[in-house]
């Protein structure tokens, strides 16, 4: 039984797609039938259903997938068991939204190439949506966003939290007034996409759906929408420590209102699949990585939850 062919249906059984598979092994798609079609002869089984588009796995495929994903991860622990992890040449595909960027990426790429000096590190910074996409079908190994990937097989965990601040130029913002949530609403309001986590919350804080088609911007660009705001087009709700230097400066000034919005919580995503086995350790050095940024920061501005 080849070692490749029982790699080949767990990565298949992820993406459920042979094109993407064979994009991920660098391989072809024939390829990719006829290691699936030489394991379930090996086993006697069908593993996998398909009808025109759909692609479902067998009773027998659920069970076979169960067994062959632990035969790997005891594998992958022996091999890493003899070998040095500073050796292990690899590439690690991370995304991560722009309040991550912005924040302690730079400290987790610093430990990653300290840790894997041979490494190569790619970083992919988009929309929530798009890197749990991205993460779907295999172009990323871990994302750092505001959803889960709720799919089965795949690992979340909350990284950290951050509070969130109303802030704009002094041009639009008086620095001593006390706003009500309607005079907020009137003013031009500088808002992350459509449909996006903090975009949903939007509405609710208004209380008001109107506010939505009022004088309202979109960017899916974190330092876009701190430099409309710099510009005086409007006041955004922004995360608060990635905007200290601006508000120290008085470039910005955050709107003193009674009622705060809501703090953005971060979720890392990953799918524990052959070879992941230092994808796994990248997650965990995140959560450390996130847990001492916390730790230095102002904690009404950035923290993790004790139980994470």
């Amino acid at each position: 039984m080849k070692l490749a062919n029982l790699e080949t249906f767990v990565h298949l059984a992820r993406l459920r797609h042979f094109g993407r598979t064979a994009k991920h092994l660098n391989t072809t798609q024939p390829a990719i039938s006829s290691r699936l079609a030489a394991l379930e002869r090996e086993l006697g089984v069908q593993l996998i259903d398909r009808e025109g588009r759909e692609f479902h796995l067998t009773p027998a495929g659920h069970e076979a997938l169960r067994v062959i994903k632990k035969m790997l991860t005891d594998f992958d622990n022996l091999k890493l068991g003899f070998t040095d992890p500073e050796s292990i040449p690899v590439t690690l595909r991370i995304g991560a939204i722009d309040a991550i960027v912005q924040t302690w990426l730079p400290r987790l790429y610093d430990q990653l190439r300290q840790t894997y000096p041979g490494s190569q590190i790619e970083i992919v910074t988009d929309s929530t949506f798009s890197l749990n996409q991205h993460l779907k079908s295999g172009e990323l190994d871990i994302a750092f966003c505001l959803d889960p990937v709720l799919e089965e097989g795949y690992r979340s965990f909350v990284v950290c939290s951050y509070a969130m601040a109303w802030v704009g130029s002094p041009k639009l913002v008086e620095r001593d007034q006390l706003y009500s949530v309607a005079e907020l609403g009137a003013m031009p309001l500088i808002t992350f996409p459509r449909g996006s986590p903090p975009y949903r919350m939007i509405a609710p804080y208004f209380q008001d759906e109107s506010v939505l088609a009022s004088q309202l911007s979109n960017s899916n660009s974190l330092p876009t929408m701190i430099r409309l705001a710099l510009d005086g087009f409007g006041v955004a709700a922004i995360p608060t420590i990635v905007v200290q230097r601006e508000l120290a400066s008085g470039e910005l000034v955050q709107v003193q209102i009674n009622k705060p919005f809501p703090p953005l919580t971060f979720i890392a995503s990953y799918c524990p699949v052959p070879g992941s086995l230092l994808t796994e350790r990248v997650a965990e050095l995140a959560r450390r990585t996130a847990a001492d940024f916390c730790a230095e920061a102002n904690p009404s501005l950035a923290w993790i939850d004790r139980g994470s």
